[in-house]
């Protein structure tokens, strides 16, 4: 099992496609999708943890194998990884494999995350090497990485935790943020998002999108 967690604001079909191809690269029964409830190192979202939950459930509706786990809105407090992963080790046992996955550019900023020598007491890590952002995490983190770095997959499932692994996937350059950005400029971003995603925010107006019956009605509209 893998967790893949993000603010997910929004979801997008980057985030689907990587989730995908981690659950089939690496022969995965289920790979959860973690939003984020208080990211303690950034700006809070634009939208509530309910809502990006709302909108993650949409988006992987009957898609087997992936799973929307909430565990970090039910939390006080900033939302901390190291804590969902001591949990979800405390729900699995000690001897099934645990994957954590996370992109080349979060690991600029792993130094500053709390406890993060001990994510690999509790999980292996799955760095996903993303398009245009290269692996040029901090000394002591990039130390920490080559230390416990290998190339053999089986290996992750073999054992529980402990692990670094580096996985390509397909690149899709889409960014949250940019898609924020056309949406509040009143642009389309259909497409770069699932249809039930794309549908949720124009219904409900979020990110300041336009109702969907206007742009229904409106030359070229979604």
């Amino acid at each position: 099992m893998a967790l893949l967690g993000g603010s997910f604001d929004p979801v997008h079909c980057g985030h689907l496609r990587c989730a995908l191809e981690l659950r089939e690269q690496l022969g995965l029964a289920e790979v959860r999708l973690l939003p984020t409830a208080r990211p303690p190192h950034r700006p809070a979202p634009e939208l509530s943890p309910e809502q990006r939950s709302e909108l993650v459930h949409l988006a992987i509706a009957g898609e087997p194998g992936l799973v929307c786990d909430d565990r970090e809105l039910r939390r006080p407090g900033p939302s901390y990884t190291i804590d969902s992963l001591v949990e979800l080790r405390g729900e699995l046992g000690p001897g099934r494999s645990l994957l954590l996955a996370m992109g080349t550019d979060v690991l600029r900023g792993l130094a500053q995350w709390r406890r993060w020598r001990e994510l690999l007491d509790f999980a292996h890590l799955v760095v996903v090497e993303r398009a245009g952002h290269g692996a040029a995490a901090p000394d002591p983190v990039a130390h920490w990485l080559s230390r416990h770095e290998t190339s053999d997959r089986a290996a992750l499932r073999q054992s529980a935790q402990g692990l670094v692994l580096r996985v390509r996937l397909r690149p899709l350059a889409i960014s949250a943020t940019e898609i924020r950005a056309a949406l509040a400029s009143g642009r389309s971003v259909r497409y770069l998002l699932p249809e039930p995603v794309w549908s949720q925010i124009r219904q409900r107006r979020w990110y300041a999108c336009e109702p969907a019956s206007a742009a229904a009605a409106s030359p070229g509209g979604n």
